[in-house]
């Protein structure tokens, strides 16, 4: 075995190897292009040669990876995302200047040699032989544009970028083989082109455009003298030449490039010696990668669209080929986003919570009859430092938000309509107590719930006491009034015409069958809510959200299809505008009146979850619906005795803290606008009860015996369920913690306001 000589260099047997080596390679070339003989190399070459024309004649190019540009429904820019930074441009945008320094530099006999410079590698092999070392290569630009075809096909895959660039003898004749094939079929200029495009500069730019934008805040095409020879010398060892790094080394190399564009007559002398004497002359724009750099707030719904795009079929039949096509980027997403709509939700966001309370909100504005998302924004920005977060609140988990927060009472509208859907009168009287157990047994989907452990609920205060009708006790946000609905109807009519209407477990689990359900203990979202509430504006019907208009592959302008909100029926017309007149009630004699708007028709319904973890506003006009959510997202911090946006609140209610943003957020969005009426129908107000028998005007409907404290109420199933006020301690009902795990089935209370 050959031994290092004393000075550390190869032995004599081991130049020998090397120069063998890289003689065979030349051997290899002159038999790929039908020299007929290799002579002295012998059956070693003639091996190499066979396996040279072994390989596939077809160089496999990917797309190159390039920016996506994510704009609002205007065409403004929200966000640049990208894996690589990379604007393709063609070699006429491209300074002739940069063009003659990458040659000068890379492959000064570029336009004498054919794919492979012979002359050139034996050069080099015999002064890395004589170097002991490899002190020059031999590649082309061809052979470069193939190697960086390979690590770009590899992508972000470590082990594949290795192979793509380890110095082997077989990864040259590769390389050697399929660069053969571009010159025949691209031609020189071609080449050049896709060099420049492809090739890395540093600092994240991939391509001569994104470098010239990144180290001078110009374009290829304006690129001078100085900047081009900087650029054309980083692409050696971007890392040592790097500019902003190390600007000593970076001006050593720029002048190193002047002088062999010098040496080769691209310029005289005397332009490179004052160009040598120059400074850099950088003008560095910072790179704005990602959805964190997304304008007015829109980070988090930047971020939704990713996951749309990586979640849906339409853009690839897996997921792995959803990420290798948004990865590869090239691609313009117009999106839903309205800009004034989303300036409108900061603008109220900002206004009433700040980022560094205690709780934050999460605020989502859509369109009815469309699914358009306008807008969507919370408290605590798009980010990974103090009082940031990349968890959209907004969304369910699988969308990148979280588990969800309980709805509280803005659930009771689904149970209205469910009720209405199924025949029951907007009349409906119910003895409403302050508090009660809850009925059993009561139907579900699969069977009955029974209250096992005897589970109560009551009213936010005392002074809500029935009997009373829907509309009121909506106002109001009643309890006891709507756990008595749904113990009539039964639960599956109400699980039913929630998932009809889009409402699903922010956690992806199913709804629970419990009479819970009705008072909101379900863990949702905004963007759920507001869509849910959209479909009463839209007279019925239901449209499943959408974030996405139309994308186009931003080089060749082919539209890719995107998917579009689909809208059925969930419930008649007249159902609808039933549920606009409830909730118009809440707006303007009820619990909402801080969120009504003055100059149009609005509806909605507040919502305080049990021991106050979160407060809702989710509320609608003709053309728009929003929903916001105020609280802790890690659900430990109750909403008493706290300061929120500077204001203290010894009780946070859906009405004093939701509404507000809830009103700021939609008066900017639809200034400047008229919105329709929203159709409505006559609910006839129950007769009062006059001689304190509990007898409302539907007689029959409900007794009740005012001496004892104990009511019976007569559903419309047939079951007569008791409840006695003065067993309960109002303190039993559970649901400050995600009671809808249904352990009781019962457990779970809405504060109502």
């Amino acid at each position: 075995m050959g031994q290092k000589r004393s000075g550390g260099g190869l032995t004599t047997a081991q130049q020998a190897a090397k120069f063998l080596g890289v003689s065979v390679m030349a051997g290899v070339v002159l038999a790929g292009i039908a020299v007929p003989a290799v002579g002295a190399l012998g059956l070693s070459a003639k091996g190499t040669a066979s396996e040279f024309d072994s390989l596939p004649g077809e160089l496999k190019s990917p797309p190159l990876s390039q920016s996506t540009q994510i704009l609002d429904s205007k065409g403004g820019l929200i966000a640049t995302v990208y894996s690589r930074d990379r604007k393709v441009v063609a070699l006429d945008d491209i300074n002739k200047t940069m063009q003659q320094a990458i040659v000068a530099i890379e492959d000064s006999r570029y336009y004498e040699h054919g794919a492979i410079d012979v002359k050139g590698i034996l050069r080099a092999a015999n002064k890395n032989a004589q170097s002991s070392g490899v002190s020059e290569g031999a590649s082309t630009l061809t052979q470069q544009l193939v190697k960086n075809v390979f690590i770009e096909e590899a992508g972000d895959d470590a082990t594949k970028v290795a192979q793509a660039t380890q110095q082997t003898l077989g990864r040259k004749i590769k390389e050697m083989k399929y660069a053969i094939q571009l010159e025949k079929e691209l031609g020189k200029k071609k080449i050049l082109q896709n060099y420049l495009n492809i090739t890395f500069f540093g600092e994240q730019a991939y391509g001569v455009e994104s470098a010239a934008k990144r180290y001078f805040s110009t374009t290829a095409k304006k690129l001078t003298l100085t900047q081009s020879a900087l650029l054309a010398g980083i692409v050696q060892s971007p890392s040592v030449y790097d500019p902003v790094n190390d600007p000593q080394e970076a001006i050593k190399r720029r002048n190193v490039v002047l002088q062999r564009m010098a040496d080769v007559k691209n310029i005289t002398q005397a332009e490179a010696d004052a160009a040598k004497k120059k400074p850099l002359g950088l003008k560095i724009t910072t790179p704005k990668n990602g959805c964190i750099t997304a304008v007015s707030g829109a980070g988090f719904f930047c971020d939704y669209v990713r996951e749309i795009f990586l979640n849906d079929s339409t853009f690839g039949k897996t997921r792995a080929a959803r990420y290798q096509r948004w990865d590869r980027g090239g691609l313009t997403i117009r999106t839903t986003l309205s800009p004034k709509a989303q300036a409108s939700v900061q603008s109220a966001i900002s206004s009433h919570v700040y980022a560094s309370d205690d709780v934050a909100t999460a605020v989502t504005l859509v369109q009815p009859g469309t699914g358009k998302i306008l807008a969507m924004g919370q408290s605590r920005a798009y980010g990974i430092g103090k009082n940031e977060t990349t968890i959209n609140y907004s969304v369910n988990r699988n969308r990148g938000g979280g588990a969800g927060y309980q709805p509280g009472s803005t659930f009771k509208p689904i149970t209205a309509a469910a009720a209405i859907e199924q025949g029951t009168s907007a009349s409906q009287v119910y003895a409403s107590p302050y508090e009660m157990n809850y009925p059993s047994p009561v139907s579900t989907c699969n069977g009955t719930w029974t209250n096992q452990e005897g589970s109560t609920v009551s009213n936010e205060s005392k002074s809500e006491v029935g009997p009373m009708g829907m509309k009121e006790a909506t106002a109001k946000s009643v309890n006891t009034y709507y756990v008595q609905l749904i113990s009539d109807i039964g639960i599956c009519p109400v699980t039913r015409m929630a998932t009809s209407m889009g409402i699903q477990r922010a956690d992806g689990k199913k709804l629970s069958q419990v009479p819970s359900i009705t008072l909101g203990t379900q863990e949702v979202t905004p963007l759920t809510m507001a869509n849910a509430y959209a479909t009463f504006a839209n007279g019925g019907v239901y449209c499943s959200p959408t974030a996405i208009e139309s994308i186009t592959v931003t080089q060749t302008g082919k539209k890719l299809a995107v998917p579009k909100s689909k809208c059925e029926r969930a419930m008649s017309e007249k159902t609808a505008a039933t549920l606009n007149t409830l909730l118009k009630g809440v707006v303007e004699d009820g619990t909402g009146q801080q969120a009504g708007l003055d100059d149009r028709d609005s509806a909605g319904k507040t919502g305080t979850t049990d021991s106050r973890y979160a407060a809702w506003f989710v509320g609608y006009t003709s053309d728009l619906a929003g929903a916001v959510w105020v609280g802790d997202p890690q659900h430990s911090r109750k909403m008493i005795n706290i300061t929120i946006g500077g204001v203290y609140h010894a009780k946070v209610f859906g009405a004093d803290t939701p509404g507000p943003i809830w009103k700021a957020a939609m008066t900017g969005a639809l200034s400047g606008t008229t919105s329709d009426n929203l159709p409505t129908v006559a609910i006839q107000d129950p007769q009062k009860d006059n001689n304190g028998d509990g007898n409302g005007d539907n007689k029959g409907t409900t007794t009740g015996d005012t001496t004892t404290g104990t009511t019976s109420t007569t559903g419309l199933l047939g079951g007569i369920f008791d409840t006695t006020g003065s067993t309960s301690t109002g303190n039993t009902s559970t649901g400050s913690t995600g009671s809808s795990n249904g352990r009781s089935g019962g457990n779970g209370n809405s504060n109502g306001g």
